[in-house]
């Protein structure tokens, strides 16, 4: 059943196109992973989808009786309630069910009134109601909600006003949550999660029963959540089946496809173009008509756009100005406090020159903190630090609150590495996709990708041979992800990174350090084997068994394509051979008009020198056999071309 379809969606402001003749329909129970680089108009998308925009143009159908609930990238609570009081709102529905049964219980317990019977049956049908509705476990599923998305009993009477973003988007994305809609729309609902919190969000996805569609640069997120992928791509949208590793494989074949028949068509252009040519160049009527003919065909020919290929892409590399000592940092019986709130205590590591450390644990845990005691900005309230010999740090910090937001982009460079002039500056800054007046931007007006790409140019010209960096890749789209992973890759420095993108803790640490209240837990390899020895492994695994049974429908259509595919195999080898066989003989024929063409070109120098000027026998003659040459010519284009037909 068709929920949601849309026909030539498309979005301007002014001259600025942002999607272009958009279609696409979602069937309810799909589960839609929208994917592209930042600006391609995902969000734009999604706010026509919700209603919150207008497309320009274009036509948008949503089935009437599907509830819709849309988590934007930066949501705002009005009024400054509480944590419980804003989660709580999911279920007003609920509580006017419970004072409504509190008034028919008292009105019920009457039996001598006059609408008794009416108050009885009421009574009895909203009891179905409200349990059927989750009447009596809504209350636990509330706290557990609140609890998985990181709250804990002290903060549910915290006002809204302050939380941090990361809190206020995690308490948006809990409230939708809750209210269980029929089409549950996410717009990058993982950036401030942890990875307890991913677990339990994708784990909760995978039972639920509605239709999810969700902007994501999550990699792994999307591959465990989605089982279609909608491609932007310059405004523009392309659906394929299967998660976001699917989509990778179809994709480089789709593209690869299009580009041969591009190709192939172009090759056909310039192909027909010589033949008209050469037709043109006989001079006899009836080549001359079939030249116009041919012209006429291929002015009306549909031609194949050639496919959009990202060229602009983001050029980074990192080089240490020298090697730091074998041992980089020493740390022995770390602890920090607030108050009375103990982050972590007895946090302990070596780390040595060349080494890829990653530091993960839940939220507000204190691994920002650890960071900056790590690099002397802050201190620790007890324990032992030593930094090794020549080392020079280089930071990344994840909220870019080192960047000046009254700058502009240039200025901010400039101030940072003023022996450059203003033309090396811009042309770095354009390796960073800061292309012409985007130099003078002010930092305050920056997207969140586009602050992360600055950060990360100031740190690949630091020339630091120990790199420590906190969420790298927040904020950052799937294509300039996959870059800085490369970066990071080629490194031959040391790196110490918080991060929560399971891709890159899959592809990058020699070495994953969790970090709890009491202390670091070691673990000596990547992702999945931290999964094994923490057994979070177990929990995953579980999650994929749910989509795997969800996937079964998918595989079912996929077996009748297959049986469909194997009907028609003979069919296509038939065709094939046919092919061939034209082919052939058109190469024959072409080889016989090439031969006489230049048996036609020989005769036409040969009656055109000085001495056979004056013999007219043999000009007749040689005017004869052009002729027999012309007319064998026009013979052959017209078989030529009836297997062109």
């Amino acid at each position: 059943m068709v929920v949601i379809s849309a026909k030539d969606i498309s979005k301007a402001y002014g001259t600025d196109i942002i999607t272009e003749d958009v279609c696409f329909g979602v069937e309810k129970g799909d589960r839609i992973g929208i994917v592209g680089a930042n600006g391609c108009g995902k969000s734009t998308l999604m706010g026509i989808i919700a209603g919150e925009n207008e497309p320009t143009s274009g036509e948008l159908y949503i089935r009437r009786d599907m509830s819709l609930a849309y988590l934007k990238q930066n949501n705002n609570f009005l009024g400054n309630g509480t944590v419980i009081e804003e989660a709580s709102k999911s279920f007003s529905h609920m509580y006017a069910m419970e004072e409504r049964i509190k008034e028919l219980e008292i009105l019920i317990s009457d039996h001598e009134s006059e609408s008794f019977e009416k108050d009885l049956a009421e009574y009895t049908e909203l009891m179905e109601e409200f349990e059927q509705k989750g009447g009596y476990t809504y209350k636990s599923e509330l706290a557990a909600t609140l609890k998985a998305m990181g709250f804990s009993e002290e903060d549910l009477d915290k006002t809204t006003d302050k939380l941090s973003g990361g809190e206020r988007t995690r308490l948006a994305l809990s409230c939708i949550l809750l209210k269980k809609p029929d089409i549950l729309m996410l717009d990058e609902p993982t950036n401030h999660l942890d990875l307890g919190m991913l677990d339990w969000l994708e784990t909760y996805l995978t039972g639920y029963k509605g239709t999810l569609i969700v902007v994501s640069h999550d990699r792994y997120f999307l591959d465990r959540t989605a089982n279609r992928i909608f491609d932007m791509n310059e405004g523009t949208l392309d659906a394929y089946s299967g998660n976001y590793s699917d989509f990778l494989i179809k994709k480089a074949e789709r593209m690869e496809i299009l580009m041969r028949e591009y190709e192939k068509q172009q090759a056909e252009i310039a192909k027909q173009e010589e033949i008209i040519r050469r037709f043109k160049q006989h001079g006899t009527e009836h080549l001359t008509k079939r030249a116009r003919s041919r012209e006429k065909r291929l002015a009306m020919m549909e031609l194949i756009d050639k496919p959009k290929i990202r060229q602009s892409k983001m050029k980074l590399s990192f080089e240490a100005d020298f090697k730091s000592g074998g041992e980089v940092l020493t740390a022995e019986g770390l602890s920090k406090s607030y108050g009375e709130r103990q982050l972590f205590k007895n946090a302990d590591m070596l780390i040595r020159k060349g080494e890829r450390i990653c530091i993960i644990g839940d939220n507000g845990i204190g691994k920002t903190t650890l960071l900056k005691i790590l690099l002397g900005i802050e201190k620790p309230d007890e324990g032992y630090l030593k930094v090794g010999y020549n080392v020079d740090f280089g930071y990344y910090d994840q909220g870019q609150l080192l960047l000046d937001e009254n700058e502009t982009v240039l200025g901010e460079m400039k101030n940072a590495y003023h022996l450059y002039t203003d033309t090396e500056m811009r042309s770095l800054l354009g390796r960073f996709l800061f292309i012409g007046d985007d130099v003078f931007k002010q930092v305050k007006d920056l997207s969140g990708g586009e602050k992360a790409k600055l950060s990360l140019l100031k740190l690949m010209l630091s020339g630091a041979n120990t790199l420590v960096l906190d969420e790298p890749t927040n904020h950052l789209d799937i294509e300039s992800r996959e870059i800085v992973e490369e970066a990071l890759m080629e490194f031959e420095g040391t790196l110490i990174i918080v991060s929560h993108d399971r891709y890159l803790l899959g592809k990058l640490p020699d070495r994953i350090l969790e970090l709890t209240q009491s202390g670091l837990n070691e673990y000596r390899g990547k992702f999945d084997y931290y999964l094994e020895k923490s057994g979070r492994s177990l929990r995953y695994s579980n999650a994929s068994e749910s989509q795997d049974k969800r996937s079964e429908g998918e595989t079912e259509r996929t077996l009748k394509l297959v049986r469909e595919s194997e009907m028609s195999r003979q069919e296509k080898k038939k065709k094939e051979a046919d092919e061939r066989r034209r082919g052939r003989q058109q190469e024959s024929l072409e080889e016989r008009i090439h031969e006489l063409e230049n048996l036609l070109a020989e005769l036409q120098d040969e009656i055109s020198k000085p001495e056979y000027a004056s013999d007219h026998v043999l000009m007749a003659d040689k005017a004869e056999e052009m002729a027999s040459y012309e007319a064998e010519i026009a013979e052959l284009y017209d078989e030529w071309m009836s297997l062109q037909e």
